[in-house]
């Protein structure tokens, strides 16, 4: 397996820390507000990573979190805790919306046919785990207090930007300044681990006691930041090195750039070995904008009639490195994309030809494919080469469902939708009008027949309807 590393900046040959094994962290959502389908996508491609190491005989242990503390509206320590924000625009309690918005994206994951992780663990479960992290932190001199909140010194840390290649020079402009947050942050770039309650944050809804002591903040009531949030969570459920680990593209330069420093300086050995990014979903070309209009929830992909398996199909159409561009034509070619691999199965289901193992350099293709930095793309390009090749539809079949366990779009269990009665009340008409060559009142018939959401055509086997 052939991975881009965004720490290197090469396509590097994956070795895990344990021959077999995969340690996999996936950064999961902040669920103070239903996901959109460009965190979707992210989440669809982090399943296809896990998919293909499954494929390919790896045991995956899969992390996903969801972050329900800490998350400010901006990533560098200022703002309002988001959960929070939620609480107060619905009328409830922040326990009451990480639930509501948990389930909802466990329904959306569901629907996506996105495998359950190993473990998700919420943030607010281990915060005995980020205090214990911190302190070790302040022992070792890599952190600091003022009376507002505990910060990771970045001076401490040699290889701050080895992942997001900045110039510190630039990071640390300002440095020995007055902070517009903290008068008493020793540098710009100085992130925190733990706000304290009492000044900026004293009408907090989510506290707890901790260790941390300042010269007016004596019992340290607060809550942790978000960057470490994942650092604590990632090492009690994985250990102090990763395999892997996944996220969004906008996190590179401040979120995993700091699970890196805090990790590294309080566990001392390399935090991750492979860092991997998904880049954005645009729709129209252009990046989603509520004022727009263009900020999709999956629900809202649904009630336009769309299967949410068609989604998953848009999304394997583009690589998880590269922007994808999303458009309802575009779905509509996926819509039409999928229902020809249904309609395959179930053609190839009733065909009794047998499996002939001449498809073998399919499934080598598949392989080299997926093992390409996860070249999704070219998978599915594969897999629409072998539905014309000169092997038996048998063959076929057990390739699709073979190459499916890393697609993931449910092809096994497909089977063929039951038309209503109605419908086909109505296609026996039409086939006894035509039958007496009453085109026009057949014609008027089919009309009926389409506007209920159905087509019809005449094949030499018979009259066919499908659900458009």
């Amino acid at each position: 397996m052939q991975l881009f590393n965004t720490l290197t900046r090469y396509k590097e040959e994956f070795t895990p820390l344990t021959p077999g094994n995969v340690l996999f962290y996936h950064c999961g959502p902040t669920v103070y507000w239903t996901q959109h389908i460009g965190n979707l996508r992210g989440m669809t491609m982090g399943d296809l990573l896990r998919r293909s190491f499954e494929y390919l005989g790896y045991d995956v242990k899969h992390v996903r979190n969801y972050t329900d503390v800490g998350h400010l509206t901006s990533d560098s320590d200022t703002g309002e805790d988001k959960m929070e924000k939620g609480a107060k625009r619905e009328g409830k309690t922040p326990d009451e919306i990480a639930k509501k918005y948990i389930d909802i994206f466990e329904k959306d994951s569901k629907a996506l046919n996105l495998l359950e992780p190993t473990f998700k663990p919420r943030a607010t479960q281990y915060i005995q785990q980020m205090i214990d992290m911190i302190a070790t932190l302040l022992e070792k001199g890599c952190a600091y207090t003022t009376d507002l909140a505990v910060y990771f010194d970045v001076t401490k840390f040699d290889s701050y930007t080895n992942l997001s290649h900045q110039q510190m020079d630039k990071l640390m402009e300002g440095a020995g300044k007055a902070d517009v947050s903290d008068p008493r942050k020793k540098h710009a770039a100085d992130f925190a681990l733990w706000f304290f309650k009492a000044g900026v944050h004293s009408d907090a809804l989510q506290y707890w006691t901790s260790p941390f002591q300042s010269l007016l903040v004596r019992d340290g009531v607060g809550f942790p930041g978000w960057h470490i949030e994942c650092s604590a969570m990632s090492k009690a459920l994985l250990g102090n090195t990763l395999d892997i680990h996944f996220g969004g593209a906008e996190h590179i330069p401040v979120h995993n750039t700091n699970e890196i420093a805090q990790s590294e300086a309080a566990n001392g050995v390399k935090f991750v070995n492979f860092w991997l990014h998904n880049e954005h979903l645009l729709v129209n070309d252009k990046k989603m904008a509520k004022s727009e209009g263009t900020v999709f929830s999956l629900a809202e992909i649904i009630d336009r009639g769309y299967d949410p398996l068609i989604l998953r199909y848009f999304f394997l159409q583009a690589h998880y490195r590269s922007k994808q561009n999303f458009t309802w034509d575009a779905l509509d070619g996926a819509k039409k994309a999928l229902r020809e691999l249904r309609e395959k199965v179930i053609a190839w289901k009733r065909d009794k030809n047998t499996v002939d193992c001449r498809g073998k350099r399919y499934t080598e293709q598949f392989i080299e494919a997926i093992s390409d930095d996860l070249n999704i793309p070219k998978a599915l390009g594969l897999v629409w080469e072998m539905t014309k090749a000169g092997i038996t539809n048998a063959e076929k079949l057990a390739l699709l469902i073979d190459f499916d366990r890393v697609l993931g779009l449910g092809l096994s269990d497909w089977k063929q939708e039951e038309i209503p009665e109605e419908i086909m009340k109505l296609s026996k008409q039409r086939d006894e009008l035509r039958s007496k060559n009453n085109f026009a009142a057949s014609d008027i018939v089919r009309d009926r027949i389409v506007a209920c959401g159905y087509t019809i055509e005449d094949t030499s086997q018979g009259t066919v309807v499908k659900k458009q």
